[in-house]
């Protein structure tokens, strides 16, 4: 009933930037929190950053200072920009939402995108 589509993954280089993407779609009522999660080769899913529709944040301690998520309630989209990238900050990042659909209005569902590989490497 719900779909998030990622997009802006791919390769940089070390100091280099880039921005993500996420768009819901589908029979959609009211969404609460939008965030990123990043999992790395041989590690667990992690938290980067989420937002509220109220607009408070939770960043993850490793990402604050260079990552900032902005959100477009009005479009359903949630976007992530990140500079000053590092090798460590290479992963999949999945997109995250908490949604209340038109056929269950109170109830919030998690929903997850398909993930995009970000890659940074000389």
């Amino acid at each position: 009933q719900v779909q998030l589509v990622e997009s802006g993954g791919g390769l940089v280089q070390p100091g280099g930037s880039l921005r993500l993407s996420c768009a819901a779609s589908g029979s959609i009522f009211n969404i609460h929190a939008m965030g990123w999660y990043r999992q790395a080769p041989g590690k667990q899913r992690e938290l980067v950053v989420a937002a509220t529709s109220g607009g408070r944040t939770n960043y993850a301690d490793s990402v604050k200072g260079r990552f900032t998520i902005s959100r477009d309630n009005a479009k359903n989209t949630v976007y992530l920009q990140m500079n000053s990238l590092k090798p460590e900050d290479t992963a999949v990042y999945y997109c995250n939402a908490e949604v209340a659909t038109w056929q269950n209005r109170y109830r919030y569902l998690e929903v997850w995108g398909q993930g995009t590989l970000v890659t940074v490497s000389s």
